[in-house]
């Protein structure tokens, strides 16, 4: 069960959903909109795969077995969650948003498509969702190639995923084009201040 924030500004009970195709930049543009919203907090995602170089528990994401993962889901602690691919899932912890309200933050997730869609379909008009959009699937590609952290293999199941996902960008609040980087984050910090106002 979610909580309240515990003060009576309204927007700290307001969420911002990220969600577009892998490669297309939201976590880079999130990382920008961190530096420059003091108010928000990004939500961690919990997954059972394991971590790539680089990644911290706690900090990157809530690394669980796929033994704890289906014990969670049993167990109803996930807001969402999904199988993004084969035996991979990705989910929203209760816990996780309770932990930020009680920060008395402003909620921010980086989440799949589907994700997103669910996310947004249960705050209603206290989520802005936010669709990411690469400007073509060919940059798309060559940026997923650039990562050189996935095998051929993997590259091709996220672009059959990705021509899927931007099927949904209809769904969200706004799409954001991400082919200038700096573009991208002013008008993605915009349209936040307008949410944050109303």
């Amino acid at each position: 069960m979610l909580e309240n924030a515990s003060n009576n500004n309204d927007n700290k009970n307001k969420v911002i959903i990220f969600s577009a195709p892998s490669g297309s930049g939201k976590t880079t543009i999130i990382k920008h909109l961190l530096k420059y919203f003091p108010e928000f907090e990004f939500s961690i995602s919990a997954t059972c795969r394991k971590p790539r170089q680089g990644e911290t528990e706690g900090k990157d994401y809530y690394f669980l077995t796929p033994e704890s993962f289906a014990k969670k889901i049993e167990e109803e602690a996930f807001l969402e969650w999904e199988e993004v691919y084969d035996g991979i899932c990705y989910g929203t912890l209760k816990s996780e948003i309770n932990r930020i309200w009680g920060n008395d933050k402003v909620v921010i997730f980086d989440v799949d498509v589907l994700g997103g869609m669910r996310l947004k379909e249960y705050f209603g008009s206290k989520a802005l969702s936010i669709f990411v959009m690469p400007p073509s699937i060919e940059v798309l590609e060559a940026r997923l190639r650039q990562r050189n952290t996935e095998t051929e293999e993997a590259i091709l199941k996220r672009l059959s995923r990705s021509s899927l996902e931007l099927q949904h960008a209809k769904h969200f609040d706004i799409t954001i084009i991400n082919d200038v980087l700096d573009t991208a984050v002013e008008q993605t910090k915009t349209n936040i201040q307008d949410f944050l106002k109303h």
